[in-house]
């Protein structure tokens, strides 16, 4: 796994990919959060907390992660690699895992230097550090799962299709579907709303955005991931047979 780990990183960043990816994910945020007028700027909204960054990454994220997922095994299958990736000395999940936890470290690289954000802001407190660190970093660790679902979904869409646009909009709409398409149903059927809401990705993460990191939170994000990749391993063995 730790092979096919450092493939994937090099290919990354020996390409302009890793570098977008961090740029566009920095450049979009820091419009959203300092510069354009609206419900996300910070500087207006009056308030020393990252709540603005927290509601706009998942969007952002959408986007970002299946166009870095959306290579992940499309592009071997076109360049006619999946079948000798696949007679190497790996197990298929070790293989997903090298896969998944490149695209993963890949994004939690991008989100790192959004740290400074939380600087500037407890700078800008009053008085001085008037920040919630406890929702902080709440919300970072909701995010850090967030990002390994929308993951493992970029990479299982990988599968499906040899073109990488197609696996593309296909895991945008599942990382959508899974993210604020429960909430939608919810309004539908008033009378199970809490039930169905809580079968979304969005329920789940403003909970760990409070600051409170609850069992059942991390249990529904970890069964997506794991689902997911389960969905991919079993794709590549019907692929192999």
């Amino acid at each position: 796994m730790k092979a096919i780990l450092l493939r994937e990183i090099k290919s990354f960043f020996g390409s302009p990919i890793g570098y977008l990816v961090i740029a566009i994910f920095l450049i979009i945020n820091g419009l959203f959060l300092w510069v354009f007028e609206g419900e996300y700027n910070i500087l207006n909204s009056g308030f020393a907390d990252m709540t603005p960054f927290f509601s706009l990454a998942p969007w952002i994220l959408i986007f970002l992660i299946p166009a870095v997922t959306m290579r992940s095994f499309s592009d071997e299958k076109k360049q006619g690699t999946l079948e000798l990736l696949l007679t190497k000395p790996l197990s298929i999940w070790q293989i997903v895992n090298g896969k998944f936890f490149g695209a993963l470290l890949l994004i939690v690289i991008a989100i790192i230097p959004s740290y400074f954000y939380v600087v500037v802001i407890s700078s800008l407190g009053m008085p001085e550090g008037n920040i919630d660190m406890g929702s902080t970093i709440g919300s970072y660790f909701g995010l850090l799962f967030l990002i390994a679902a929308y993951s493992a979904i970029g990479i299982f869409t990988s599968t499906l299709s040899d073109n990488q646009i197609v696996a593309f909009i296909l895991a945008v709409f599942l990382c959508f579907f899974f993210y604020f398409g429960f909430e939608g149903f919810a309004t539908i059927v008033p009378a199970l709303s809490s039930k169905i809401s809580a079968l979304g990705m969005q329920n789940h993460f403003k909970s760990m955005s409070r600051g409170v990191i609850d069992t059942r939170d991390l249990t529904y994000f970890i069964s997506v991931t794991i689902a997911f990749l389960s969905f991919t391993v079993y794709q590549l063995k019907s692929f192999k047979l």
